[in-house]
């Protein structure tokens, strides 16, 4: 069962147990400002934590790490004035312990590459353009969609817990 909690910024968040087997959600509405990307960072470590994904182990350090990019990419590449980003991060044990993280911004026209069409390293990586290199070395699979609903677009991540 899903119970709507209210969150430290004073927003209603989602979290708890999910319809699907076995799966654990987090949602929240973030504002689209540094601040923002870092509460999103603190609050999927300290929910990993909750759900048996302990601080200090190669799991929880990557799905911190691969959201964390996630929310700085939605604030310095997916910004609108006036507009937050939304990250969700599902954690479901069957077939096998796997994090999902989303973030989704309102920016349509600027989207990521496909992944395997990432640039290499290089002086076009200069002022930045790492933050996806890294989500592609650490995660399972990623990928982006249009965003449903909504202008915009998610960008998704998922990380295996084992």
């Amino acid at each position: 069962m899903t119970s709507n909690n209210l969150s430290p910024t004073g927003t209603t968040q989602l979290s708890g147990d999910s319809p699907y087997l076995g799966s654990r959600v987090f949602a929240l509405q973030f504002t689209s400002t540094a601040r923002g990307a870092r509460l999103a960072r603190r609050l999927v470590a300290v929910r990993l934590d909750e759900w048996g994904v302990p601080y200090g182990s190669g799991a929880h350090e990557t799905v911190v790490l691969v959201a964390a990019e996630l929310a700085t990419n939605a604030v310095r590449h997916g910004h609108v004035p006036g507009r937050d980003f939304h990250l969700l991060l599902r954690v479901t044990d069957a077939p096998r312990p796997v994090a999902r993280i989303e973030v989704s911004d309102t920016r349509a026209e600027r989207v990521p590459p496909r992944p395997g069409q990432l640039p290499g390293p290089g002086p076009e990586l200069a002022d930045g353009g790492r933050g996806l290199l890294l989500v592609d070395a650490l995660a399972d699979r990623w990928g982006w969609c249009p965003r449903r609903g909504a202008p915009g677009k998610t960008v998704w991540a998922e990380c295996a817990l084992t």
